[in-house]
């Protein structure tokens, strides 16, 4: 997978579309994302046990579900939009994330 944890993405598809966001965590197993502020659930959750003399507290949280990798694109740090990312080989045989859009490599 192309994206990174701490990548700026934009939402390419979808209810979001056009929303900028940083990769939060990558589930790379099942090709999806976390972006912050993206993808926003309620989820009705119930008072448990934790183990010790405290309950977990229950109420309905907010949180960010994952999303599919092939709706977001990498924000490029040049030109400010999004670009595809490409894969190149450096002197010493490393490899580097470059910028389809401007070719310069990717932090």
């Amino acid at each position: 997978m192309r994206i990174k944890v701490g990548d700026e993405v934009e939402v390419i598809s979808g209810n979001y579309k056009g929303t900028r966001g940083t990769v939060q965590r990558v589930l790379a197993k099942d090709n999806r994302v976390v972006v912050s502020g993206v993808n926003l659930v309620k989820k009705h959750q119930r008072p448990r046990p934790t183990g010790g003399r405290t309950q977990a507290q229950g109420g309905i949280i907010e949180f960010e579900a994952p999303i599919h990798v092939s709706n977001v694109m990498l924000v490029c740090p040049e030109t400010g939009g999004p670009t595809r990312v490409g894969v190149r080989r450096d002197e010493n045989g490393n490899r580097l994330r470059i910028s389809k859009k401007s070719g310069n490599p990717i932090k």
